[in-house]
């Protein structure tokens, strides 16, 4: 009769998995609909929202979010969006429910391109200077006359200030052996830089003396980092570049990086000039130019040429990676890990 107990067993096992907590349920409750879905949405278009409540459980509130940015004004069960001046690329939308102590976030999104393609502009070398092989480039910036750089690697990492003449470094603190360095902005006589993996950014002032720290939140990893007056700009790698306050370290929302056919990934090194974000992609030998509004690349430079003046160049490691302008004489500099050479550039539009 032993068949007739297994039986058994596998009834109450199955009663049991059928069960679910009021948690459980809670969870399991909401959806969101789109209700006038479409393959492809433009600028004068509206995207409606419904939140689904399948058992009627109720809300207490609901806090709607678009790319991880609050939308204010909305707190009931529909979402009535217009996208004219929204960002491009996977517009996430998230409604997180409150009910009776509990919460729950349920998500849905929407996927659009511009349908410009970027301008491609050419170079010219102006000035080249000596670079330190052995700073392996993450990040790097002018602030006043003065040149700072992190570099990376697992037990090789610090900050440095450099001299752009000479190539030989001023001052430098190395981080600690677990922490590999990346990207670095300065803003309002701070210096902020982003390490990979660790979750962990630090601040120092402009002698690079240590002065605080802080944790990443929503976003993936520490890659490139930049600043427009206000905020931080930060990439983790992926296609998103994410807004951080300076003060409280808060990511703000996002946008994703997209040009006409697709959205662009590996975003590394950031520069802002001018209005636009110029951005490394990893590995490759160009430079995006961002509008920081809707995440549009409007451009790119060409820079596939540079390689040929460095001879220690890999196309898996001693890549482009290094770009600065410096404001106050309107100069723009590149570089690359472990690059022999720096070069102050002219973009040929």
């Amino acid at each position: 009769m032993k068949w007739k107990y297994l039986v058994l067993m596998m009834v109450i096992a199955l009663s049991l998995s059928a069960c679910k907590t009021d948690i459980e349920v809670f969870k399991d409750n909401y959806r969101l609909d789109i209700t006038n879905s479409k393959l492809n949405w433009s600028e004068e278009d509206t995207v409606q929202i419904s939140l689904l409540d399948d058992a009627s459980i109720g809300i207490d509130s609901v806090v709607w979010t678009q790319n991880a940015a609050r939308i204010d004004g909305t707190d009931g069960s529909r979402l009535s969006r217009k996208l004219k001046n929204q960002p491009y690329g996977n517009l996430t939308f998230k409604a997180t429910v409150y009910k009776n102590g509990m919460n729950t976030t349920v998500t849905t999104q929407i996927k659009r391109l511009p349908t410009q393609k970027a301008k491609i502009y050419n170079y010219k070398i102006l000035n080249t200077y000596p670079h330190d092989t052995v700073s392996y480039t993450q990040g790097l910036e002018f602030y006043g006359d003065s040149l700072y750089e992190s570099t990376g690697q697992y037990r090789e990492s610090d900050i440095r200030i450099t001299n752009l003449e000479t190539g030989a470094t001023i001052k430098k603190v190395s981080l600690p052996d677990s922490q590999f360095a990346e990207g670095l902005t300065i803003l309002n006589d701070k210096v902020y830089q982003l390490t990979w993996q660790s979750k962990m950014g630090y601040v120092y002032d402009l002698n690079l003396d240590k002065i605080d720290d802080f944790k990443y939140n929503q976003s993936q990893e520490g890659w490139g980092l930049t600043n427009d007056g206000t905020y931080l700009y930060k990439s983790d790698g992926s296609s998103k570049i994410w807004k951080i306050d300076p003060d409280t370290y808060e990511e703000l929302g996002y946008i994703e990086v997209v040009s006409n056919d697709r959205i662009v990934s590996k975003i590394n090194e950031m520069e802002w000039i001018d209005g636009k974000i110029y951005a490394n992609v990893y590995t490759t030998n160009l430079i995006m130019i961002i509008n920081p509004a809707n995440g549009v690349v409007e451009a790119a430079i060409n820079l596939n040429s540079i390689i040929n003046e460095i001879s220690n160049y890999s196309e898996k490691d001693n890549v482009l990676n290094g770009i600065a302008y410096d404001k106050k004489n309107n100069r723009l500099f590149i570089t690359g890990k472990r690059w022999p050479k720096l070069f102050e550039i002219e973009i040929l539009k």
